[in-house]
């Protein structure tokens, strides 16, 4: 965030939070989008039952440095992991035909603030003053590049306070992760896979065509692993989560609740970064699941850049998070990545174009300074930063392609403020979407954890911090990307020393990782 908003955010945090009543609590959960609420009930603390015969020996919370130890004994029949696990083939993201807009709108001018349901599974919410005016069919017949977004899973709860590379603890660190296919005995053909900014743990909604078997993810011969980010909206904890604090006792690293009263972290939640991300889900894959090794970490643009990090935290022996093979050898966690449609670094034109989305939130009234309320966000802000990416992610041709200078409806003159363009219709589209999904909030900490990604931080430099990463890294790029040009993944090839470069041939830009899904399981 800007510097000054920092200021009066960090100035006002107290009424940031506002402890809630009970009954007004209830009143503003209730109108929240599911997305934005923390579940309990369902969320299981293990998955797959700690068994005598596999062993593992903890690391600290910063990674630690001892290394894992695993037995090869045949677990029990529990661990078959897709009884309750689901996919479906062909359930994936939009193509790029969906990209045709304005003529899937629902016809009629339509206000944010007259809208009594929105038919995903999430209550209505939505307050905004700007409206939609088009023409043609029902408005849920244009998808983005994701399906159905919910955040079904099972949880993972680290033990105990879990220190943030800013130095700030998390009393309660909670991960959503969903499972497909079966763990082998050896627990090693695991496969992990990680989502991009807005993307959740249900692999099956946005890479639903890669995944199944006899797919590219086949599930017939891997365990499929996708945990939704640390910061997230989708099950993790993140601004939506409950305010935590440290309970002290045998219990202490659990967390609690504040008071009686249920807070939200809201503004107030710690600046996460990619590193912590990864190193919270290397926890889960080793302490949570008992996964001897990985096959392969995959991901597109954030999920790349977690890759990335996979790689630089768990693809070498000197690793803390190496492991000891049945000869005792220490051998790589992860012993392959293939990144996406990311570099190295977040560079100064990544954040600039970051920047300009949360500036969109922040110009919004309701952003208060700083000081928004937890019951009526900046809504309106956060449908332009979505409309600033969705032109990001796509390229000039692209747009072109779809639109030229096409209008919903002739009105003289055809230019001007009168003028119904059709690439007008499809950003506002979009903007309302994704409000159905996300919150100004976790979109802006999200951002801001994309704009700390350095492989290099800390570590000498991106090419030492890579010298020691044997794996093999496939780098994709795609040639039409102006957020993350080609260039930034012939770098990130060249850091690792057995590293290579593959293009993805696409017209769509950036999106080309989420709808090319037939090249990039031709590479991978």
């Amino acid at each position: 965030m800007q510097a000054a908003a920092t200021a009066t955010a960090t100035a006002s945090a107290s009424a940031v939070r506002g402890v809630m009543t009970s009954s007004r609590r209830a009143a503003v959960r209730s109108s929240l989008p599911t997305a934005l609420l923390r579940h309990n009930g369902a969320a299981a603390s293990s998955v797959f039952p700690m068994h005598d015969d596999t062993t593992a020996t903890s690391s600290s919370p910063s990674g630690g440095s001892s290394r894992r130890s695993f037995s090869t004994a045949t677990p029990s029949s529990s661990l078959a992991g897709g009884g309750n696990r689901i996919f479906r083939l062909g359930s994936g993201i939009g193509t790029d035909p969906s990209m045709i807009a304005a003529n899937h709108i629902q016809k009629g001018a339509i206000g944010f603030n007259t809208y009594e349901s929105i038919q995903h599974r999430h209550p209505p919410l939505l307050v905004a003053r700007r409206q939609l005016s088009s023409t043609s069919t029902a408005i849920t017949s244009m998808d983005d590049e994701y399906g159905e977004m919910t955040t079904e899973g099972h949880t993972f709860t680290y033990p105990e306070p879990f220190e943030l590379e800013s130095g700030e603890v998390l009393p309660r660190a909670e991960l959503r992760y969903m499972t497909y296919g079966t763990l082998n005995e050896t627990r090693d053909n695991v496969l992990v896979i990680c989502h991009a900014l807005t993307g959740n743990a249900s692999l099956h909604s946005w890479w639903g065509d890669l995944l199944g078997p006899g797919q590219t993810f086949d599930t017939s011969r891997y365990f499929i692993v996708c945990a939704n980010v640390l910061g997230s909206c989708y099950g993790s904890t993140g601004p939506a989560s409950p305010l935590m604090e440290a309970v002290a006792g045998e219990d202490e690293g659990v967390g609690a609740d504040v008071g009686d009263e249920t807070e939200v972290y809201g503004v107030d939640f710690p600046d996460v970064s990619v590193q912590d991300t990864v190193r919270l889900q290397l926890q889960m894959l080793q302490d949570e699941l008992k996964i001897r090794s990985v096959k392969c970490v995959i991901g597109g643009s954030f999920g790349g850049m977690q890759a990335v990090e996979y790689a630089a935290q768990g693809g070498s022996i000197k690793s803390p998070f190496a492991v000891d093979d049945d000869e005792g050898r220490a051998v790589p966690f992860v012993r392959s990545v293939v990144p996406i449609a990311c570099g190295a670094r977040h560079t100064a034109w990544q954040i600039a174009i970051s920047e300009t989305q949360r500036q969109a939130i922040y110009a919004d009234p309701k952003w208060n300074q700083g000081n928004p309320s937890w019951d009526d966000l900046p809504w309106s802000g956060l449908s332009v930063a979505r409309q600033i990416g969705m032109v990001s992610y796509r390229t000039a041709s692209g747009y072109d392609k779809k639109f030229g200078r096409d209008l919903k409806e002739e009105v003289p003159p055809p230019y001007g403020s009168n003028a119904r363009w059709e690439v007008k219709g499809y950003l506002e589209y979009q903007g309302y979407q994704f409000l159905s999904r996300f919150d100004p909030v976790t979109y802006l900490k999200l951002t801001e954890q994309m704009d700390s990604h350095d492989v290099g931080r800390n570590r000498g430099g991106a090419k030492e911090a890579l010298s020691s990463v044997h794996i093999p890294a496939l780098v994709l790029g795609i040639d039409s990307d102006v957020l993350y040009p080609l260039h930034e993944q012939d770098e990130l090839a060249s850091l690792f020393p057995n590293g290579e470069h593959k293009v993805i041939k696409s017209d769509a830009g950036h999106d080309g990782f989420l709808l090319e899904q037939t090249q990039v399981a031709d590479y991978i």
